[in-house]
């Protein structure tokens, strides 16, 4: 065996490629510097995610501190127009609260709710993905049946329905205190069918591999085999999955929010505010509405081109 000095090791370490520098190398980020449009998108979305992170931060007020909230300041007009107050950039809504503000912490509360019901979903829709494509025969059978029904009723159909039955559990009072728990629950609820599918597609092709085979054989439990070995394969698929439901997922918030079945006025999400804004949009306080309808536009256009992105670069057939 050749010696190796000490200082051919540390050459060795300082030239052995780091995990940023196969990050730099590789394909995908190759494939996104490509794309103008999705860097654009990507600075978007973390120059919106930034803001509603910091929100406590770098909002100009906060819109839940009753005592700095004045009903004499109610329906100011943003600061280029008439009558305006230059502590309002965006104006007001019919509180006196700065919409500016509302917009941070209304996005930060969308984006909460998003994410942890896309979170909820895939564990859910994951978890028994791989349990119908490993297991087949009426396992298979029972969960993909349970799926093919719930695809029948839309998205906000199903959470609405969640909505009223805990509205008849909890009451009409404990419904504000538990609404972003409830649309977690009703938005998760919706949306694990997608990865439930997909996994289970992918799950019926990797159990037949050579590995998977040679797991079984050495007596490895099966939930080990799902777990460890198959898991990692399959999430190509799921990451766009993830990424097209949280702008999905955000939408549907806000329309439940909009219909009065989401997040409560105190706790305005975008929603909340477009749904507060539509009751003076003919009485010329357009900017009530339209400035929380834009920041959701923007938000969810740019996490869109976002998973378009993200699904081109991990199909194989494109590359």
């Amino acid at each position: 065996m050749p010696y190796v000095s000490n200082e051919d090791a540390k050459v060795d370490e300082q030239t052995a490629p780091g995990r940023l520098t196969k990050i730099l190398d590789s394909d995908m980020f190759h494939s996104f510097l490509r794309s103008k449009v999705t860097v654009v998108a990507a600075c978007g979305t973390l120059f919106l995610f930034l803001l509603a992170l910091l929100a406590p931060w770098v909002a100009p007020h906060n819109p839940f501190d009753l005592a700095s909230i004045s009903i004499m300041d109610a329906r100011v007009p943003p600061v280029w127009m008439e009558y305006s107050d230059p502590r309002f950039l965006l104006g007001t809504d019919d509180q006196g609260r700065d919409l500016l503000s509302g917009i941070f912490y209304g996005m930060r509360i969308s984006l909460i709710v998003g994410f942890c019901s896309v979170a909820a979903a895939a564990v859910l829709g994951i978890t028994l993905g791989l349990v119908a494509g490993y297991m087949g025969g009426r396992v298979d059978a029972v969960i993909m049946r349970i799926a093919d029904v719930q695809l029948t009723f839309p998205a906000i159909l199903i959470a609405l329905l969640i909505d009223g039955i805990a509205a008849g559990v909890f009451g009409s009072i404990d419904r504000e205190i538990f609404a972003f728990y409830i649309l977690i629950v009703s938005l998760s609820l919706s949306f694990w069918v997608q990865y439930a599918r997909t996994v289970r597609g992918s799950t019926m092709v990797e159990k037949n591999k050579e590995y998977v085979q040679a797991a079984r054989v050495i007596g490895i439990p099966s939930a080990i085999i799902m777990a460890r070995h198959i898991l990692p394969n399959v999430m190509g698929p799921v990451m766009v999955i993830a990424t097209i439901n949280l702008a999905l997922a955000i939408v549907t918030e806000a329309t439940l929010s909009f219909l009065g079945v989401g997040m409560p006025p105190t706790q305005p999400s975008l929603g909340t505010l477009i749904a507060i804004g539509n009751d003076f949009l003919y009485s010329g306080e357009w900017w009530i509405a339209i400035f929380p309808g834009l920041a959701l536009a923007l938000l969810v256009l740019n996490v869109n081109l976002l998973g378009d992105w993200l699904r081109d670069a991990l199909n194989p057939k494109l590359r």
